[in-house]
């Protein structure tokens, strides 16, 4: 996540300096497909029924935040402005709880809608009354009573 983080913010500061009146549309469409990869990605996770799935999300976002900060400083370095040493700085608080935000919201409704379609999926309802159970292989014994 922080790889495509750091990817989706140097495109749009690329494109910035050469059409920098046409930026707006580039950084929506860059938004958008950030937030639709993460909540399809963790959609996913639930539906398939990944234990810890919603710790695991946690953890990705505070590590895309400040692993996205520091690529998106050397990608603008290297690729586009020759951004220095300073801008790291910014990149490491806003930036970085930014894009934490940007992973942990989107990533959390994909949590709880791929939990909703994996229950509808495999036909468990909430409700276990209705449903029958399997006898098990080792029936029960009846306590005996105490004498």
């Amino acid at each position: 996540m922080a790889l495509l983080h750091a990817a989706a913010a140097v495109a749009t500061a690329k494109f910035a300096v050469f059409q920098p009146t046409d930026r707006t549309f580039v950084t929506v469409i860059a938004l958008a497909l950030l937030v639709g990869t993460v909540a399809l990605w963790s959609a996913i996770d639930a539906w398939t029924g990944r234990a810890d799935a919603g710790r695991t999300w946690f953890i990705t976002a505070l590590v895309a935040g400040v692993g996205a900060g520091v690529l998106t400083v050397v990608g603008r370095a290297v690729l586009v402005d020759r951004t220095g040493v300073s801008a790291l700085a910014s990149a490491l608080t806003g930036g970085a709880a930014f894009t934490a935000l940007l992973v942990l919201v989107p990533a959390g409704l994909g949590l709880l809608v791929g939990g909703r379609l994996g229950t509808r999926y495999r036909g468990i309802s909430d409700d276990t009354e209705d449903t029958p159970r399997k006898p098990s292989p080792r029936p029960r014994r009846e306590a005996e009573p105490a004498h």
